[in-house]
């Protein structure tokens, strides 16, 4: 399970065989003696296992515990991940390909990114991944997706914003294809074996409105500026974010609100799922993301906002009191 050839069909080998030779090579491996010897912790990948706290209102979308890829990325045992696996962690576990298990602590959640980093209590016998420069990663670039069950091979298909249902937004994402499974915190490695990217989600518009699934990757460029102040605070030190709890869907320019987070300050405010939000203090809305950037720009968490909800066949006028993301959750203290 943990070998190349445990991991990857005779196919997807042939298909990968340019880019992971030019992988091994990058990491001074003879080629020929990884083949027959390369385990996943040659690609500085672990995987992680979360438990969440007993009472996490996390558990009804993510489940009580969570499997997912970490990244290795420097010798102290600093391991990056994709962040909602780590929502409301309560324990961490990361495993090598051998099996061999160390305990870890949480290190941070940047909302903005959506990229989490914990940190092993012990050293990790993985070498540590290189950054390589996402900005510059091209369409048809031939990638390899290394999860913590198995290197898969793709291509680089999309590099578009990313707009997700619960109040987030990425500028650009890397979209691959063809989709692969436990894409949760994978590490999106160039020819070079460097990391461009972070696996978040599985997606079936990999190349626009094609219908084609694939995969979908946080860029390795978003960490970078916030990546010191991601470990000294466990977070980047800008303004938080105000949100509001809800999960919407955008239809036709329109942003029909799918649910609203229980306990969340949309719940409180008396919104529910089926409401159509219109407008912003005022202004009409042209979809999800012009709601998100407008919403963070009314200020910082706490601020609040007037949604203008359709509510049946009236137009509403809802006072939100927006809050931090981390504050609805019951998270441990950051270490």
């Amino acid at each position: 399970m943990g070998t190349v050839h445990g991991v990857i069909s005779r196919l997807q080998r042939m298909a990968a065989a340019p880019v992971l030779a030019a992988c091994l090579v990058a990491q001074g491996v003879p080629a020929l003696a990884a083949e027959r010897e390369l385990t996943l912790d040659q690609f500085s990948v672990v995987k992680l296992t979360v438990r969440a706290v007993p009472d996490a209102r996390s558990a009804r979308t993510l489940g009580p515990q969570r499997e997912g890829t970490g990244v290795v990325i420097d010798s102290s045992g600093l391991v990056l991940t994709i962040g909602y696996l780590l929502t409301e962690a309560d324990t961490v576990e990361l495993a090598t390909a051998d099996g061999r298990k160390f305990a870890a602590n949480v290190v941070g959640h940047d909302n903005a990114t959506g990229l989490g980093l914990v940190k092993s209590l012990q050293p990790l016998p993985v070498k540590p991944v290189d950054f390589g420069q996402s900005s510059v990663a091209g369409l048809r670039d031939m990638v390899l997706i290394v999860g913590f069950d198995g290197v898969a091979p793709a291509y680089i298909v999309s590099k578009r914003p990313f707009v997700g249902y619960w109040e987030y937004l990425l500028d650009e994402a890397i979209y691959t294809a063809p989709a692969t499974v436990n894409w949760q915190g994978a590490a999106l490695l160039s020819r070079e074996g460097k990391l461009l990217g972070i696996g978040s989600l599985a997606v079936s518009d990999a190349i626009g409105q094609s219908g084609v699934p694939g995969n979908m990757f946080v860029p390795i460029d978003t960490l970078k500026p916030v990546l010191g102040d991601f470990i000294a605070n466990g977070k980047a030190t800008t303004k938080p974010r105000p949100w509001l709890g809800i999960t919407s869907q955008e239809v036709q320019g329109k942003v029909i609100v799918t649910r609203v987070t229980a306990e969340g300050p949309a719940e409180e405010a008396g919104l529910q799922a089926g409401d159509i939000i219109v407008g912003l203090s005022g202004q009409p809305l042209k979809g999800q993301a012009d709601f998100y950037t407008r919403l963070w720009k009314t200020g910082e968490a706490g601020v609040e906002v007037t949604l203008d909800v359709l509510k049946g066949n009236k137009v509403e006028a809802v006072k939100v009191r927006s809050i931090a993301r981390e504050r609805h959750f019951r998270e441990r203290p950051v270490y």
